[in-house]
């Protein structure tokens, strides 16, 4: 096998690397995908709880994350939810929405991967599983444990580091840096978060779920769901503002997100009888109830009928609720995030091609870039769009 010549290679088989290959294949270029793992889009095999969160269809610039909030943009608005959706359509792939425009395959997440592997089929794309790059070399030549391939296009869209046990690493970045990229910080996104200290409370509520409000010191507020763990918070309303979390942060969350304001001390006049647990039952998980009430009398805030509170107090309870700031430790790491935020810097790339603007013939997309999704199907839509671009830049080779 050694010495093979194409008109690119595409490092990586995942979501955005199969698109891009199956873009350029059809149009007439001679594509190579290298894929370390044996077998192609293994995260999208999981993703979706194997059901595949494929798109979201309100994805826009403002549902992602990088140092360059324009950079997006481009591609974005060039190869949209609707465009994909088409594509999956026209493979007879039945789909459905739930909530927030977040779209599901009915069946598999494999039915995704067999449409992307057949898109590839039909560019004459060729691909090889079970192939560990070894050194790439200027030019673009790749060498690995069976052969060596050259390309005047090389793609780099091999992810970031998380879920390493899917074999996921830093390899895009130590690429990147081969050829002068710079890279921005990566970390986990989309990660529970850690508690300790006296949060350890909260922890002993493990398995209880809630819908909240929740928002980090930087980025939007969610309302979805958090999720009480053994080591902290999770749930998708945690996976979202873990993104924007840093060390040493608060995330304030509104645990009554639907009580108006006012609403203890109405409960004060209709039922003053009634204690802060039995109150706060009407709204929430008794657990998670009765563990707020004993954390507020903790606090100063008395344990007695709400008849005998004063109204001061109820609104200082009422306040305290809907803005309830917990300062985790540390998030779970790669090991259980969805997705890498940083990556490889946004300045050194084209945003209509992602071709790297001092090393031409280079390109990133995909989850190897300093673009990062919400949670619900934007990072696929990035992956999608990401790759259409470049696949749709890549040249023949003279």
């Amino acid at each position: 096998m050694d010495g093979q010549h194409f008109d690119a290679i595409v490092l990586g088989a995942g979501a955005a690397g199969l698109m891009c290959a199956a873009r350029g294949g059809q149009r007439g270029l001679s594509v190579l995908v290298l894929e370390g793992a044996a077998e192609p889009g293994r995260k999208i095999l999981i993703s979706g709880g194997g059901r595949c969160n494929f798109t979201n269809l309100g994805a826009g610039p403002a549902n992602y994350l990088s140092a360059n909030p324009h950079f997006a943009k481009s591609a974005l608005a060039r190869y949209t939810p609707r465009d994909f959706l088409s594509l999956v359509e026209a493979h007879g792939i039945a789909w459905h929405e739930k909530t927030l425009g977040q779209l599901f395959c009915d069946g598999s997440a494999r039915q995704v991967v067999a449409m992307l592997l057949e898109e590839c089929a039909r560019g004459n794309v060729t691909l090889r599983c079970g192939e560990t790059v070894r050194a790439v070399d200027a030019g673009y030549a790749v060498t690995t444990d069976t052969g060596r391939y050259t390309a005047p296009q090389l793609v780099i869209a091999t992810g970031g580091p998380s879920i390493p046990k899917m074999g996921a690493s830093d390899f895009a970045y130590r690429l990147a840096r081969q050829f002068g990229l710079k890279i921005a910080e990566p970390r986990p996104a989309l990660v529970p978060l850690t508690l300790g200290g006296e949060e350890l409370l909260f922890r002993e509520l493990s398995g209880v779920a809630t819908p909240v409000i929740a928002r980090a010191t930087r980025g939007p507020a969610f309302r979805e769901a958090a999720l009480f763990t053994h080591r902290g918070l999770s749930g998708p309303a945690i996976l979202q503002v873990s993104s924007f979390w840093r060390r040493g942060e608060a995330v304030v969350l509104n645990l009554l997100p639907d009580a108006a304001a006012g609403w203890l001390a109405g409960a004060k006049r209709h039922t003053p009888r009634t204690n802060l647990p039995t109150a706060l039952r009407e709204h929430l998980p008794q657990r998670l109830a009765e563990a707020l009430a004993a954390r507020l009398e903790a606090d100063g805030l008395p344990n007695r009928e709400l008849g005998n509170w004063p109204d001061k107090a109820l609104a200082t309870a009422e306040l305290r609720l809907a803005s309830w700031a917990f300062t985790p430790t540390g998030s779970e790491g790669f090991a259980k995030a969805e997705v890498t935020a940083g990556g490889i810097a946004t300045d050194d790339l084209s945003q209509q091609t992602m071709e790297a603007r001092r090393v031409p013939g280079l390109y990133a997309i995909g989850e190897a870039v300093d673009v990062t999704g919400w949670l619900g199907g934007y990072n696929f839509q990035w992956a999608w769009a990401s790759a259409v671009a470049a696949g749709d830049a890549l040249r023949r080779a003279p």
